[in-house]
């Protein structure tokens, strides 16, 4: 007799909570000048497990969000009700993201020359697009949609030629980061004060690149509409997954050879080939832990999924007293906390790489406390 899964998957909080925990390992190693290759991004085209997860989390936002509108329908919540809630939670996710950006808030450049791009910010405005692109489009009309959006996003940066490369076609400058379309219209539209830091020239996050973000959402919309089939067994609903996702993966690296898999630029083939990859790992996760019910390791990851807006937030703001605002003096000069804790607890005995991984863990663990505490005493962030 089949085993069928329980009403609230456990799989999508343990899904979330090793995604968030996962972007917390990469972004706070003990040294930047000292990281596994899994753990750093890839250098332009390709991937590492790190790239992917990003993508995770946005598959996951567009799985809730399909369960959310759902359910609120399901109470009796109005067209109205449902796009003002939408709208109201992706503008509180943006201006979380640019609190962040703008933390501490002085000097004054920190504000007036704040980063808009960013995760947070691209998080709220894919959700504010994945969820109002399908509220109320029929599974074909959205397979329509997120067909437009990777193709047109294809045609954008491969076709039309760079406004500031003497006419160029992207697709001869897909290689170099800064002049490619997308790349042209940040430093346009946003200015060169409002990009990322670390690439002065382009941003990871910028505008363009949304839209095949966007894209990623709606893939786990179609996820989150065929999971809570009731009229299919959960067998088949979780071998169609697996094999959807294999397809998936298989396109998007076929994709790869005219239009490379690249998480910076967030290409066509980065969102199928992700995407297919993230359901395959959901499956994997629902057969194991809602059907199987193997759940002796979800605990720490629950934790983590239950709170991860504030896991984010928090450990971002931080990083940002730790890595740059506290400075201490230590081996005779002046470095940041962060620096002083990394070299006399861990670089001391360990060698730099696994130094810098075990300062990672620590920090992992360390906001495992935090949410613990949160968890037992049921306070959650919730937007």
């Amino acid at each position: 007799m089949e085993r069928a899964a329980p009403a609230r998957l456990l799989s999508l909080d343990v899904f979330r909570g090793v995604t968030i925990a996962g972007m917390l390992l990469v972004n706070d190693p003990g040294s930047w000048g000292a990281i596994y290759p899994p753990l750093e991004h890839a250098a332009w085209n390709g991937w590492t497990p790190t790239d992917v997860i990003f993508p995770f989390f946005l598959f996951i936002v567009g799985v809730t969000t399909h369960l959310s509108l759902s359910s609120r329908r399901a109470r009796g919540a109005t067209d109205r009700d449902i796009i003002l809630q939408i709208l109201r939670r992706g503008f509180v996710i943006v201006l979380l993201g640019w609190l962040m950006a703008g933390f501490p808030y002085y000097p004054l450049t920190r504000i007036t020359e704040i980063r808009f791009g960013g995760v947070l910010p691209r998080i709220g405005v894919c959700y504010i697009a994945g969820a109002l692109l399908t509220m109320k489009t029929s599974l074909k009309q959205q397979v329509v949609i997120l067909a437009v959006l990777l193709y047109g996003y294809w045609f954008l940066q491969t076709l039309v030629p760079v406004p500031d490369q003497h006419g160029a076609i992207g697709a001869l400058l897909l290689n170099r980061p800064d002049a490619v379309l997308s790349a042209w219209l940040d430093r346009t539209v946003l200015g060169l004060p409002h990009l990322w830091v670390g690439s002065k020239t382009w941003d990871p996050e910028g505008i363009l690149s949304t839209i095949p973000a966007s894209g990623t959402v709606i893939l786990g919309v179609f996820t989150g509409r065929w999971i809570t089939r009731k009229d299919v067994p959960i067998a088949e609903r979780l071998n169609a997954m697996f094999v959807v996702g294999a397809l998936a993966m298989m396109v998007g690296l076929m994709w790869n050879w005219v239009f490379p898999i690249n998480k910076s630029l967030w290409t066509s083939s980065f969102v199928i080939f992700t995407g297919g990859m993230a359901a395959v790992t959901l499956a994997a996760s629902i057969w194991l832990v809602d059907v199987q019910e193997v759940r002796w390791w979800t605990k720490p990851f629950v934790i983590y999924g239950m709170n991860p807006i504030l896991a984010f937030v928090g450990s971002g703001v931080l990083a940002r007293i730790i890595y740059t605002l506290i400075q201490v003096p230590y081996g005779g000069r002046i470095v940041s906390l962060e620096t002083a804790i990394y070299e006399s607890v861990f670089l001391s005995w360990l060698e730099p790489r696994n130094a810098s991984l075990a300062f990672a863990i620590c920090v992992v663990l360390f906001w495992f406390g935090i949410l613990t505490v949160l968890y037992r005493r049921k306070i959650f962030l919730k937007v």
